[in-house]
């Protein structure tokens, strides 16, 4: 989730190229999206921001970061969201600077990290990626948690200033949503909303909404992401996430028929990372390595 505050001037219109036309990503959007996590940031916790589905795919980060880092190691989190995943990491021994482009989603990870005694451990800051210059600092990983890096702007930019962040050798661990996600195409396509099942094709800013307001988000192919980055970082893996589990908003479904879904999960974990496979899903999950 992006991060940020109301009061925060962006200075420019960010541009990206859709086809034949250009789209600005511009203040007003850039507002849309924080007010958007400001509105839910109380009940994130919850079924809204960590259900199962939400918290399996989360566990696989949690692991890829755990055998990525060793203990004691200096992380960076882009969009913290609530402080889940910069908590978690705290408790096994990591420094987190958790940075958030909504506010209150920066004021709920303080508070969870002084409710858990790890104070000492996360340092919660107001700064979105696309704001990364403000930081003067130097990591040894950098991870992102349920697409944050869909909404950010410019991600050439974003690259580049984690390049300068990273110590050499440093790693990214990104989960990012995908384009290609049969759940969606299917379940969608099914009820007749077909409008509702191609989204994730659209190019460039696309509006999603969420508690009646708008998080202006961009679908990306996994190598349609990492080209951003390949000037400054290689590739080392990716992977698919919630392939063959319902995406998280389906929840209600997965609930219906926990027993056999779970079955599907185990496929995920064996398969999501195949030539093909790894390209479609709900997120994928993606780990870069600075030149």
């Amino acid at each position: 989730m992006p991060s940020g505050g109301t009061e925060i001037e962006v200075s420019r219109a960010y541009k990206l190229e859709t086809g034949s036309r250009t789209v600005a990503l511009d203040e007003t959007q850039l507002l849309d999206t924080q007010r958007a996590f400001d509105s839910v940031a109380a009940d994130y916790d919850g079924p809204r921001g960590n259900n199962e589905l939400i918290q399996r795919m989360r566990l696989t980060l949690w692991d890829t970061v755990g055998h990525t880092f060793p203990a004691g190691s200096r992380l960076l989190d882009l969009g913290c969201g609530t402080g889940i995943d910069a908590a978690e990491f705290a408790r096994r021994g990591y420094d987190v600077v958790a940075t958030d482009w909504s506010p209150q989603m920066v004021e709920r990870t303080r508070a969870r990290a002084n409710e858990h005694g790890l104070t000492a451990r996360v340092k919660a800051v107001h700064v979105g990626v696309h704001q990364l210059d403000r930081l003067d600092d130097t990591f040894d990983g950098i991870y992102s948690n349920f697409g944050p890096l869909n909404c950010a702007p410019d991600l050439g930019a974003v690259a580049a200033e984690c390049a300068r962040l990273l110590r050499p050798g440093g790693t990214l661990v990104f989960s990012v949503i995908g384009r290609i996600c049969p759940w969606e195409l299917g379940y969608y396509t099914l009820k007749g909303r077909f409008k509702r099942a191609a989204v994730r094709a659209a190019r460039g800013a696309t509006a999603v909404g969420m508690n009646r307001h708008t998080i202006w988000t961009y679908y990306y192919l996994p190598r349609e992401f990492y080209r951003a980055f390949a000037s400054h970082f290689s590739l080392e893996s990716y992977r698919a996430l919630s392939l063959f589990m319902p995406p998280p908003y389906l929840v209600d479904v997965y609930r219906r028929h926990r027993a056999g879904y779970e079955r599907m999960g185990r496929l995920d974990d064996r398969l999501g990372a195949l030539p093909l496979l790894r390209d479609m899903g709900d997120h994928f999950l993606i780990v870069m390595r600075r030149r």
